[in-house]
């Protein structure tokens, strides 16, 4: 069935239609159909469901570029985590082990459900607890259940007894992946070998994910030894558009001239590097920018950090113009970070093509936020709205390839009893198993 969002303020992302101060966003099947003033007399609209959406702003759905999913039961136990040795200690060496593929189902389920209440419709889960198939395929269970447009990137644990299974069961994976197109693969990789060498990228990796035909996503990119090892990746022709380097922070210029010449794509993660203190604590977004690169945000890990793409947007955007501050014609503005947050964000993780804005032929992937609330009454300014004024509550309806997983407020189909119930009991259970 057609929808047809009417009336209110249409932010696009897409430069050819731009932004409406009053307009209509029609939605049939999983795709958007047209924007523009008044679309009641398009065809498609005949018998379509009409949704008012005056006093409201209709956006696309935010894209997180990467998260640990899987920890999402462990949220906010090291709020005041001093590095980033305290959190592999504490958890990928401490709770990671204990995790069941069942844990994994749960963590990963929350972590989705609680980014779609957020406005995020797309999320990569950089799932690097793979201790089994068996985790594997719960992890990918976990996303599917959820209907949010989901990126497995899948990786072996740091720490502790696992099956070996990765990356040869990437195969297996890829042939498995849930029908409807909702879920797609990556091989998920460190960029360097701080816990060893078989999680690191590398020609090895690299050659399991050209024959695979599957994009790479590579985490802990910072510093002087990633420098190194982009620059090497480079030489032997291991990087470019379908290689995704996440946090990118303290990198030397060699190396962002190789990542702006093979067009390889930053996800920054704004909350963390600054919070846990990765490398200069500082995201690279200046440093992306110069060399050509618009990146994606990301949320990281819940364990120490908010879970929304609300707060990556105003981190971020505070920090560069608090940089900038001698420098005013480089600071960015809030349609920069909301573009990270969305458009360039899909073009980081592949998918480009599919969401991060609302235009003909693309997925509708699209929110609703309620722009008359206390904290975002009145709509002076949509772009300004949804970067410094809004926040989760006040995203109303959530669509990913045009089925309602947020409404009223309320997520779709969601017990919360049942929910909450069963992370609480996955959370004891992980407890309990560290503790023994």
């Amino acid at each position: 069935m057609a929808m047809l969002f009417t009336g209110g303020a249409v932010v696009t992302m897409d430069p050819a239609l731009g932004d409406l101060a009053r307009g209509d966003v029609l939605v049939a099947g999983t795709e958007i159909v047209a924007v523009g003033p008044d679309l009641r007399a398009h065809p498609d609209a005949r018998d379509a469901e009409v949704v008012d959406t005056r006093g409201a702003i209709v956006a696309p759905g935010f894209v997180d570029t990467h998260r640990h999913a899987w920890q999402a039961q462990m949220r906010r136990t090291i709020p005041d985590v001093g590095d980033l040795g305290e959190y592999l200690s504490s958890t990928l060496a401490g709770v990671a082990p204990a995790y069941t593929p069942h844990d994994m189902y749960v963590g990963t389920r929350l972590a989705a459900l609680s980014a779609l209440d957020a406005g995020i419709t797309t999320m990569l889960d950089f799932s690097h607890n793979s201790r089994s198939a068996a985790h594997s395929d719960a992890a990918i269970r976990g996303l599917a259940s959820t209907g949010i447009r989901g990126v497995h990137a899948s990786m072996g644990p740091h720490f502790g007894a696992w099956d070996r299974q990765w990356p040869a069961d990437l195969s297996r994976l890829r042939a498995s992946l849930p029908d409807g197109g909702l879920i797609t693969l990556r091989l998920a990789a460190l960029a360097t070998d701080i816990v060893g060498p078989d999680l690191a990228y590398g020609p090895s990796l690299a050659a399991v994910a050209r024959d695979l035909d599957v994009p790479v996503s590579i985490d802990a990119v910072f510093g002087a030894a990633s420098s190194a090892a982009i620059l090497d990746w480079a030489k032997r022709d291991l990087l470019g558009p379908g290689v995704e380097l996440i946090h990118a922070t303290g990198l030397t210029p060699d190396a962002w001239r190789a990542i702006g010449a093979t067009g390889a794509t930053i996800s920054l993660a704004p909350s963390s590097d600054t919070q846990i203190g990765l490398e200069t604590a500082i995201p690279a977004v200046d440093e992306a920018l110069a060399a050509g690169v618009r990146p994606g945000l990301s949320v990281d890990v819940e364990v120490a950090l908010a879970s929304d793409m609300f707060t990556q947007m105003r981190v971020l955007l505070a920090v560069q113009r608090m940089r900038a501050v001698t420098r005013p014609e480089t600071r960015i503005t809030t349609r920069d970070v909301l573009g990270f947050a969305t458009v360039d964000g899909a073009r980081t993780i592949g998918l480009g093509a599919v969401t991060g804005a609302l235009a003909p032929g693309r997925q509708a992937d699209l929110i609703v936020v309620d722009a008359e609330a206390v904290n975002t009454m009145p709509l002076n300014d949509a772009v300004g709205t949804l970067v410094l004024g809004a926040d989760p509550r006040n995203i109303s309806t959530v669509l990913v390839a045009g089925v309602v997983r947020k409404s009223g407020g309320r997520l779709t189909g969601v017990d919360l009893d049942a929910l909450r119930r069963e992370v609480t009991a996955s959370r004891d259970a992980v407890r309990d198993a560290v503790a023994h």
